[in-house]
């Protein structure tokens, strides 16, 4: 009987076994061909890298040796120093560096690209390179030649001691102190980039990096017995005892409190954001769960209308709306006489089931209004008449509606402009004419179904 067993099963367990085997090999076969394949994408990149800073090292030295009146050559220039860095920007995202200390080297690159693009982009016969600019130029041709001979270093010993991106990333998951050359290295080119001098990259560039923080709002710090007072106010509610209260980044410039609130319904929450200097609420959210759709866009938007009013938030008019499922999504921005303020926005999430304003973001509008600075530019009265500005329009624009409103344009300024409505090429879009200059600030295509602008 055993032996009977046994001449059944033995070639069953050797073909398993064998089976097994076949399966464990393929399956190391395209293990490696993966890691074959990432290790290869990572030394291209690399690669790329190291040839791109180079790149970029020389056509800052062919821009700066242009004579200072070939404005047409320095934007050429200018426009493939922009090019080259962002192509170095992408290849550093394509490395496995997000645990490695670089972002000094990332940041000077970032600012590169941001100071080429905007010179580029302006009329230089008008407003020609500054002497600080030229003296930026100068100091950024010597400190890309640094970068690119520390590069070329390491790249010299990955080629030469065959070493492996794929260590590289093993090393930083392992957090260890074991020695890399490409970590050394890395470390060495960004410890480098932190020792330069700072350079006047000029207003518009600096306030790019001009991080926000709830100490720049210049109010007074509130308490957590405050921000219970305005989440149960904001809420309607009459116990603020209940509401719990944690502080976020305490210490920190970007302090903040969370509100969390209980309802009754169900077990739905509400938790509210709230600037530590001032106690502005800075978002809002109710979660629950969302039924199937049943109200209409006009309701929808009554709604939000209503919501903003009740909450203290006048004057703010509806500009943009899309729908996501059973939700929609409204803009609403500040409005100051005839004049529509998209610096100071709000966002308002919908619930589509009952109409119900179940999110608020409003950071944007807490800071910039309290700034102040869109508010200036509404003094200002435009230079070009509506009638003027048009003429900057293409001729095929079916223009819809016409309106003033202050964006924040590329330079990153406040700016008065003629904002036009309409279509063309068979499609709807927004374009911001210079209420000054007659320039083209920015044309956005309306995807949306519904548009509040149109209306």
């Amino acid at each position: 009987m055993y032996k009977r067993l046994s001449a059944v099963l033995f070639p069953i367990v050797t073909l398993l076994l064998i089976g097994s085997m076949v399966w464990g090999y393929q399956e190391n076969q395209e293990k490696n061909a993966i890691l074959i394949k990432a290790e290869n994408q990572y030394q291209r990149a690399f690669h790329d890298l190291s040839f791109h800073v180079d790149k970029l090292h020389g056509e800052l030295g062919n821009t700066l040796a242009l004579h200072s009146a070939s404005t047409g050559s320095q934007r050429k220039g200018l426009v493939n120093v922009w090019r080259i860095t962002s192509e170095a920007q992408n290849e550093i995202n394509q490395l496995p560096l997000t645990l490695l200390p670089f972002n000094k080297t990332e940041e000077l690159l970032s600012r590169i690209s941001k100071f080429s693009y905007q010179t580029a982009v302006r009329d230089l016969t008008k407003q020609p390179l500054s002497e600080n600019e030229v003296k930026n130029l100068k100091e950024l041709y010597k400190n890309s030649a640094e970068i690119s001979k520390d590069l070329q270093g390491v790249q010299d010993k990955v080629i030469n001691d065959r070493l492996r991106w794929m260590d590289v990333e093993t090393a930083l998951a392992a957090e260890n102190d074991q020695e890399n050359s490409i970590i050394d290295g890395f470390k060495t080119v960004d410890k480098k980039v932190g020792e330069y001098p700072e350079l006047d990259w000029g207003p518009s560039i600096a306030s790019i990096y001009n991080k926000r923080s709830v100490k720049k709002l210049g109010d007074t710090p509130t308490t957590i017995e405050d921000i219970k007072k305005k989440a149960a106010q904001f809420v309607g509610s009459k116990d603020s005892a209940a509401i719990e209260v944690v502080e976020n980044g305490k210490g920190t410039e970007w302090a903040s409190y969370t509100a969390k609130v209980k309802t009754k319904k169900n077990g739905e929450s509400v938790s509210l954001d709230y600037t530590r200097n001032g106690g502005h609420l800075i978002s809002y959210n109710k979660d629950r769960q969302i039924g199937k759709k049943a109200v209409s866009y006009a309701d929808a938007k009554k709604r939000a209308e209503e919501f903003l009013q009740n909450k203290g938030y006048p004057d703010l008019t509806a500009v943009f709306y899309d729908e996501f499922g059973d939700i929609g999504n409204f803009t609403f921005v500040s409005k100051s006489g005839e004049i529509l303020i998209y610096p100071e926005k709000i966002s308002l999430r919908v619930a589509l089931d009952d109409g119900e304003v179940t999110g608020m973001q409003a950071t944007d509008y807490v800071y910039e209004h309290e700034s102040g600075e869109a508010a200036k530019v509404t003094k200002t009265k435009p230079k070009l008449t509506l009638e003027q500005a048009k003429k900057y329009l293409n001729s095929d624009y079916k223009m819809d509606y016409s309106r003033l409103a202050i964006i924040e344009n590329e330079m990153s300024e406040k700016v008065l402009t003629y904002e036009f409505g309409g279509k063309i090429n068979g499609s709807e879009y927004r374009i911001f004419i210079n209420a000054d200059s007659g320039a083209e600030e920015t044309v956005e295509e309306i995807k949306s179904a519904k548009s509040p602008t149109a209306s």
